[in-house]
């Protein structure tokens, strides 16, 4: 049955995708493209770059994407459950004192893990430009896109990076040939698609209004708004939800324990509204949990699941494609440049960490070990030697 198959494949993905956004992406690719085939790398390529347009979670966008491409609606639910559910539990057991992890910065086996995603990443970079990467044009698109991101990072210089590959792409590239299956058909009609696009802005306005009503129409609206309005991943959007909750539901300090414990769990990072949600005490703690959950995540599915079938419909014109063709070349650069920064920077801190790196970097590609095989034992040689 193809819902559990995703189910079971994202929820895997979700005990095993440490390293943020970006690293998530190169775990997705390992098992949707190259193990499982579901996307070519073409049409893998497409989702990630309409998810770098769109405001929300990249990571989780892009997996919901994949899921409704390979199962319909039920599947992008069970892509989204899977890959959601390890860490929101998580963060809820840590607000609520379940679980005392304490103060994780120097642990070895997170110190692994930040550098199984230093491999993982440099493996998705590498096979990713071997294939959209093909003439003069995309290398200095790639290289230039990566150069200015290394030295001018920030959501607002992707987005007008991409836009400028696309101009260019446009106006440079080859059209080339849309490939029979490039990507699969998607179960959403663009009728469909313009009604869940007003959808997400209609809920900008409506719980505003409805937020004085109760705490937890105040939840819903201080998560949703965070989540409709965050470009570039999951750091971003620490100021917009401490704005929605400090000193309103809970205190600074509890606040920035929560940041420490999200950026040590697998999984998006988005869930750190789960535990803002458990933490606060004006709903219960499982009501807030979920309420946040949904708020955050909401905004960017609707957007992801709207815009995918125009995307589908206008990626398959020749200018389009052209304008795609340099995106593509431009994505390729965007994660270089955060293969160096966080995530070679904030994973490799010497010799050994460099080390174990090539190791995992060499089980990946000329072993062909697993991904999340790779990240665990990265996470236990770390415990060990680092």
């Amino acid at each position: 049955m193809r819902v559990l198959e995703v189910f079971l494949v994202f929820l895997r993905l979700g005990l095993t995708s440490f390293g943020g956004p970006v690293a998530h992406l190169g775990y997705f690719r390992a098992e949707v493209v190259q193990r499982r085939a579901w996307l070519t790398e073409q049409g893998y390529a497409d989702v990630v770059a309409l998810a770098q347009f769109l405001p929300g979670p990249a990571s989780s966008q892009t997996g919901f994407a994949v899921g409704l491409l390979r199962a319909g609606w039920p599947g992008a639910l069970a892509a989204w459950l899977g890959f959601t559910l390890p860490s929101a539990l998580l963060m809820t057991a840590f607000a609520l004192g379940v679980t005392r992890v304490g103060d994780v910065t120097g642990a070895g086996w997170l110190a692994g893990l930040k550098v199984a995603a230093v491999a993982v990443v440099a493996q998705a970079v590498a096979g990713m430009w071997s294939t959209l990467v093909t003439d003069r044009v995309r290398v200095a698109l790639a290289l230039g896109v990566a150069a200015l991101l290394v030295t001018l990072p920030g959501a607002g210089w992707q987005i007008a990076v991409l836009l400028a590959c696309a101009v260019i792409g446009w106006r440079v590239l080859p059209a080339g040939k849309v490939q029979e299956g490039h990507l699969p058909p998607v179960p959403v009609s663009r009728q469909t698609g313009v009604l869940l696009l007003l959808t997400c802005g209609a809920g900008l306005v409506i719980l505003p209004l409805l937020a004085p009503m109760s705490p937890a129409w105040a939840l819903l609206d201080g998560t949703y708004r965070a989540g409709a309005l965050v470009f570039g991943g999951g750091h971003v959007v620490l100021p917009l939800l401490e704005t929605g909750f400090v000193p309103q539901f809970l205190g600074h300090e509890t606040f920035i324990a929560g940041y420490g414990a999200a950026n040590a769990v697998p999984g998006p990072l988005f869930t750190f509204a789960t535990y803002l949600g458990a933490a606060q005490g004006a709903v219960s703690p499982a009501l807030g949990a979920v309420l946040a959950t949904v708020g955050v995540f909401l905004p960017g599915l609707l957007l992801m699941a709207g815009a995918l079938p125009l995307w589908s419909a206008l990626s398959a014109r020749p200018a389009a494609r052209s304008a795609l063709a340099g995106v593509n070349a431009g994505v390729v650069g965007l994660l270089l440049a955060a293969l160096y920064s966080p995530v070679f920077t904030g994973g490799i801190r010497g010799p050994r960490d460099l080390a174990l790196a090539l190791l995992g970097y060499a089980a990946l590609t000329a072993g062909r070990v697993p991904a999340w095989a790779v990240v665990l034992g990265c996470a236990l040689l770390g415990q060990l030697i680092l």
